[in-house]
C-alpha cells in the first residue's frame, strides 16, 4: 500500500490579527514532501504517543547496534516533542521504518538542528531518508524557520552524496572528534569527526533538489580543472596531492564502515588524511561545493 506524508497544517501562517497568510514557498515544500513520501511508499508524520516513540527508540538502537545504550531514549524524544521540537517517523503499512528528531537553535539563529535520522536497513534504496528530510523541511518552513543544520561523518561517502548532492546542503565546518569516543558498529572505536552542514530551505538550489526524488548525478562541471588534494593510491590508502588549487578534490573510501571492520589501521589513516586535508583547505578559504561518487568532495576557493 502506498501512503503519502501529511505534514501538519503546512503552508499557512497565522499572524497577530488571527488572519492566515499564504506562504507559497511553504506550500510548494509541503507538496514536495508529499510527492517524496508517495514515491518512497511511506507516510511521514509526527510522533507523539508512547508506542510510536518507543518504536523510534528501538529503531535507532537497531540501526546503530546499541541495544543496551540507544542513541536516543524515550524520555528525551517525549520531551523534544512536548517542547515543540521536531520528532517524526516514516511508516510503511503501519510499521515504523524511519525516524528523525531535532531541536531548535537559540531564537536569534533561526534554525533547527537535526540531531538524528535513521532508516531501517531493509528499506535501503527506497528514498525513505529523502522523504523524511523533505517532511522536516516543510515542517520547519511552516514554522517560519529557514535553516536546518546537522552533522555527519565526512568519511561516509553515501551520506556525503545524500547531503551535498541530493539535498543541496552545504558543509560549513569540519569538527574533529566532535562526539568523542562512540564505540558502536557504525562509528567504530576511532575519533568521531563530523562535518556541520547547513540547509538553506528557501535557496533555489535546495528547492530544485527537492523536486528530484530519484537518482541525481553530481555536476561534472564542478570538478572541471580541479587538482587532487587527496587521492586514493593503488593499494587503497590515502595519497596526498596538492593543496594550492582553486578547485580541489578530496577522496574518501568507498565503504568506510567495511574498512573499519576489515582494516581499522587503514581506516584511521583515512580519518587523519581527510581531516588534515579538509581543515587545511577550509582554512585557506575553500568551501565544499559538490561531491563526486568516484572522486570525492569538490572544494572551491574564492579568488
Amino acid at each position: 500500500m502506498t501512503m503519502m506524508s501529511s505534514p501538519e497544517n503546512l503552508g499557512g501562517r497565522t499572524g497577530a490579527s488571527g488572519v492566515t497568510s499564504r506562504d507559497t514557498a511553504a506550500d510548494t515544500a509541503a507538496a514536495q514532501a508529499r510527492t517524496a513520501a508517495a514515491a518512497a511508499g511511506v507516510e511521514v508524520r509526527a510522533l507523539s504517543d508512547f508506542g510510536d516513540l518507543d518504536q523510534a527508540v528501538r529503531l535507532f538502537a537497531r540501526i546503530w547496534g546499541r541495544d543496551a545504550n540507544p542513541p536516543m531514549n524515550l524520555e528525551l524524544l517525549r520531551a523534544f516533542g512536548k517542547a515543540g521540537n521536531y520528532v517524526s517517523g516514516a511508516f510503511a503499512d503501519d510499521r515504523l521504518v524511519g525516524a528523525c528528531a531535532g531541536f531548535f537553535h537559540a531564537p536569534s539563529e533561526d534554525a533547527l538542528h537535526s540531531h538524528i535520522a535513521g532508516v531501517s536497513p531493509e528499506m535501503t534504496g527506497r528514498a525513505v531518508g529523502f522523504a523524511l528530510k523533505l517532511h522536516q523541511r516543510a515542517w520547519a518552513m511552516d514554522r517560519g524557520v529557514d535553516r536546518i543544520a546537522w552533522t555527519y561523518d565526512p568519511l561516509v561517502a553515501r551520506n556525503a552524496y545524500f547531503n551535498v548532492v541530493k539535498l543541496a546542503a552545504r558543509p560549513v565546518e569540519y569538527m574533529p572528534n566532535f562526539y568523542g569516543l562512540m564505540l558502536d558498529p557504525v562509528n567504530g572505536d576511532g575519533d568521531s569527526d563530523r562535518l556541520l552542514v547547513r540547509w538553506s530551505l528557501r535557496d533555489p538550489a535546495v528547492a530544485r533538489a527537492c523536486e528530484r526524488p530519484g537518482e541525481v548525478r553530481a555536476d561534472p562541471a564542478l570538478a572541471a580543472g580541479a587538482v587532487v588534494a587527496l587521492g586514493t593510491a593503488a593499494d587503497g590508502s590515502p595519497e596526498p596531492g596538492r593543496l594550492g588549487g582553486t578547485t580541489s578534490l578530496v577522496a574518501v573510501p568507498r565503504d568506510i564502515t567495511g574498512l573499519r571492520a576489515a582494516a581499522p589501521a587503514l581506516a584511521g589513516r583515512w580519518r587523519r588524511a581527510v581531516r588534515d586535508t579538509m581543515t587545511d583547505l577550509m582554512a585557506r578559504g575553500a568551501t565544499v561545493v559538490g561531491f563526486d561518487r568516484t572522486r570525492g568532495y569538490v572544494l572551491r576557493r574564492n579568488s
